[in-house]
């Protein structure tokens, strides 16, 4: 089944966002944790999460994918930063216990500085002391487009934070693929898909891709820049994100949309690629 959703604002809470997913055409959709550039958060209100876990299951909304804060760096200089960025992905994970199938997505970090592998190893360390015993909640590193001192600009680099990864937590780590990103950081999904994800499962693995963020590029292969597009309007095209949608490797995977756009583009861009989406018959898929 074609997974689909966009972005969307918690500040109604999860009833509200559940409705405006259906309303916009979405089966399931991606929201903030909290201020995206702070770190205020509201209270959890149990029966909001109560009322959505009910109109999810009747309108089969799954896979919402929660959004770490961008302010979070996970492998930042001072020890203050990092235990701050522990604490609030602690906080987050923990509420998304509440919920079924539940994912948390979050940019690796910059080591500003202090070298890749140092910062590889601040990763690994805090993925290890923010996962327990027991976890339901999946959380996912997010491949990142190579800008600045970012860590996550290849599969290498992700590999080696998920290999520190301690074996009784790795069930509960994995990645969110992110098509602007990953172009950006020079990984041609256009022309190359194919070669693409053959690398990445040699590197990474298949199995531990969770999630795609589906976002046209405002800039050329490699280009280290990380700037979104709407869909058909960048560098990658709409024929770009057909195969992609459509790849045996990824079809089955949820689909986020995080392109420029308002809820009205975001429905324009859901009906888009729902039409491109070309159903398994042989399954009995539609």
């Amino acid at each position: 089944m074609f997974r689909i959703g966009c972005h969307l604002s918690m500040s109604k809470g999860y009833l509200a966002m559940g409705k405006e997913a259906l309303s916009l055409g979405a089966n399931t959709f991606q929201y903030f944790s909290r201020n995206p550039r702070g770190s205020g958060v509201k209270p959890f209100d149990t029966a909001d999460a109560d009322a959505f876990i009910a109109f999810a299951a009747e309108h089969d909304i799954r896979k919402v994918l929660t959004h770490a804060p961008y302010i979070l760096n996970s492998c930042a200089a001072t020890e203050e930063l990092r235990k701050a960025s522990l604490e609030i992905m602690t906080e987050d994970v923990r509420r998304l216990e509440y919920f079924p199938e539940a994912m948390y997505n979050f940019h690796p970090g910059a080591h500003v500085g202090q070298g890749t592998e140092a910062g590889i190893g601040f990763i690994a360390d805090l993925l290890n002391r923010l996962i327990v015993p027991g976890q339901k909640t999946v959380v996912l590193l997010e491949t990142m487009s190579g800008k600045g001192t970012e860590v996550g600009r290849d599969f290498e680099e992700l590999a080696s934070i998920l290999e520190r990864v301690t074996a009784d937590r790795e069930k509960h780590v994995g990645i969110c693929m992110d098509t602007c990103h990953i172009s950006d950081a020079g990984y041609d999904v256009k022309d190359r898909l194919d070669e693409v994800l053959e690398t990445f499962d040699r590197v990474i693995g298949l199995s531990r891709l969770y999630a795609v963020h589906l976002n046209d590029s405002k800039n050329p292969l490699g280009a280290h820049k990380d700037r979104h597009e709407k869909i058909g309007e960048g560098f990658l095209g709409t024929g770009t994100f057909s195969k992609i949608i459509n790849h045996a490797a990824l079809r089955d995977l949820p689909f986020y949309l995080e392109t420029p756009q308002d809820l009205q583009g975001y429905a324009q861009e859901i009906r888009l690629l729902s039409s491109l989406y070309q159903p398994d018959e042989a399954s009995g898929e539609r």
